[in-house]
């Protein structure tokens, strides 16, 4: 009974520091109202068990048996404490989380380029600066653009002005390849190798890179049949109060934050919601569900193993295909069947982009995503999954703001990408002094670009194009294996092992995966993961599942083609760059990340 009285406690102290001061009344009269619904349970329980102490001793000693209104009256007592403790916050509300804190040390070498947006501001920066040394009504005194044209400084910069206009208009791949092919605008293209920003290759590094993560986990029982999950997390570098990208202009998952990745990369300190979502089950009485919100589509298995997460329920989705926070719904049916034990199916929605009301000026289609899994097996030793998934619409840049791009936001549709995933995960117990958990996962993406190009890319499409060079659209096909280990033992030590290979084109839906560099099942290359888990060996108190332990890793990449977690551009192969090339961002040879964890999940 003491734990009870704590719990309601704690809980209306935890409730009264999250609501505003002005709300400091009404948790006063539910603090009372608590109080006094604790002393009356306490009471009642206390004379339950004077009464049952008295029949007990009266049947001991012999006496006059227990009359039937003395055993009526201790029926009803018990009929009233339990009625209160029914209503008892511990039986509706669920309150968990974690907490973790990471150091990672991060080295990496790059191959030399040519980045773009440098090249540009190069560019005007130097007619700018030629103009106002040199009278615009000289003829041909641009040292620059204007001696192939015989144009005025004036001149070249409004025609590198006008340059950049026309970019813009051209919006699918006939009018980008009119647009380079174009004598003025092919002169332009020629003149800018006098501003090349050439980067020599470089080891760019970050020794000691410091974060914070806690998350607080809500479920509340509504109604028969309804509850509401909630979870709510904060991600921030030690430090830093910005949504400032960690590792720099390397990876398009990593150059800022957006929707489908907040609170999955370091961001603020503030507490944003990461998951919330309702779930109505047995409808009809049959074991079917319907769950609409903020989806659990993050951090699925068989990453759970990594991450020394319970495994997902089935809510879940495979990590190879998808780790993003999604909002969408999801349908599902568990027959009960004795050849496939813990079988279910489930159809999956979630909206990526919502575009906005539609005008003369807005045309772009809102982002969306189906999906449909089907579990055949799905107990303690084995778990087997099937999954196909379809992007429609897929935008050429997410919204993110004060990225190294500055702020961005879709501009065009670049068409639509099917992916294909099958895996299994299972144990074997007594193997040796431990346990053996082991895993395989493998996926197949298929892109069907429209076409639209990104002019705010330089006329790249889905998969399609370099920098200034359109490609036709073409469907192009990627896959990736994933697969690993983890051996646990007695003493609470865990051991484990994971590698990823990715092909050139590789395309999958997990920005919001746990790396610090990028997702690495986004690798167009190959990413080999040992790592060590220990376990304190404490008592947990909170709940069944709390734990606490360390985590020490090292994740070494190996890319063999750019464009690893992008969609936009055709992959081009690490060794075959150019110093000339111009790409967005800078491109990635091999990186490290010496990354160590002390997590408490609670």
């Amino acid at each position: 009974m003491k734990k009870t009285v704590m719990k309601l406690v704690l809980t209306a102290l935890v409730a009264g520091t999250a609501l505003p001061m002005s709300a400091q009344a009404a948790d006063e009269a539910l603090m009372k109202k608590i109080e006094q619904m604790s002393l009356e349970l306490e009471q009642l329980k206390n004379q339950v068990k004077a009464n049952e102490e008295k029949a007990a001793k009266t049947a001991a000693e012999k006496l006059t048996p227990v009359t039937q209104s003395e055993s009526k009256e201790i029926a009803d007592l018990k009929h009233k404490v339990s009625r209160i403790e029914d209503k008892s916050l511990s039986k509706w509300l669920t309150i968990g989380g974690d907490y973790r804190f990471r150091m990672d040390s991060l080295h990496g070498q790059t191959k030399a380029y040519t980045d773009v947006n440098q090249t540009f501001a190069n560019a005007q920066n130097a007619l700018q600066g030629d103009f106002f040394a040199n009278p615009s009504t000289t003829p041909g005194s641009s040292t620059y653009f204007g001696t192939s044209f015989g144009m005025s400084t004036s001149g070249a910069l409004t025609a590198l002005s006008q340059f950049k206009q026309g970019m813009t208009a051209a919006t699918n791949y006939n009018l980008a390849k009119a647009f380079v092919n174009n004598p003025m605008n092919a002169g332009l293209i020629g003149g800018l190798g006098q501003f090349a920003a050439q980067i020599p290759a470089f080891k760019p590094t970050n020794e000691t890179l410091y974060t914070n993560k806690f998350g607080l986990d809500l479920t509340a029982k509504a109604t028969q049949d309804i509850t509401v999950h909630a979870k709510l997390d904060m991600y921030k570098v030690f430090g830093s109060q910005s949504d400032s990208p960690v590792t720099g202009n390397y990876f398009a998952d990593r150059v800022g934050v957006f929707d489908g990745t907040l609170g999955h990369v370091p961001s603020d300190g503030l507490l944003d919601v990461d998951r919330a979502f309702a779930t109505w089950s047995n409808i009809a009485d049959q074991p079917a569900w319907f769950s609409v919100g903020r989806r659990p589509s993050t951090n699925g298995a068989p990453s759970n193993l990594r991450l020394n997460n319970e495994r997902p329920g089935n809510g879940g989705t495979p990590a190879l295909l998808v780790d993003y926070a999604f909002d969408g719904m999801v349908v599902g049916y568990a027959p009960d069947i004795d050849m496939l034990p813990g079988a279910y199916a489930k159809v999956c929605y979630g909206r990526g982009f919502d575009s906005g009301i539609k005008t003369n000026t807005n045309s772009i289609k809102d982002t969306d995503m189906l999906g449909v899994a089907v579990i055949p097996v799905d107990t303690d030793p084995l778990r087997v999954w099937l999954q196909w998934n379809r992007g429609f619409d897929i935008f050429d840049f997410p919204a993110m703001n004060n990225t190294v791009f500055g702020n961005t936001a879709p501009t065009t549709n670049l068409g639509s990408i099917d992916w294909y995933g099958m895996g299994a995960m299972s144990t074997l117990k007594k193997v040796g002094p431990g346990n053996l958990n082991f895993f395989t996962d493998l996926g197949l993406s298929v892109t069907h670009p429209n076409d639209n190009v990104s002019a705010n890319a330089g006329f790249q499409g889905l998969m399609t194009g370099a920098f200034f060079q359109p490609e036709a659209p073409k469907s192009k096909t990627g896959w990736a294996v994933y697969a690993g280990f983890r051996y646990d033992l007695p003493s609470k030590t865990k051991i484990g092992f994971e590698y990823n290979h990715g092909s050139r084109d590789w395309i999958t839906f997990t920005p919001a995966a746990d790396d610090m560099w990028t997702s690495k099942l986004g690798t167009r290359g190959n990413v080999y993961e040992p790592y060590i888990i220990q376990e304190l060996n404490l008592k947990p108190i909170s709940s069944y599942f709390s734990k606490a332990f360390f985590r020490l890793g090292y994740q070494f990449y190996d890319f063999e083609y750019t464009g690893s977690n992008n969609w936009v551009g055709a992959s081009q192969k690490i060794a075959d760059i150019k110093s000339s090339d111009m790409m967005l961002m800078a491109p990635m040879r091999i990186a490290h990340d010496i990354y160590g964890t002390f997590e408490v999940k609670f």
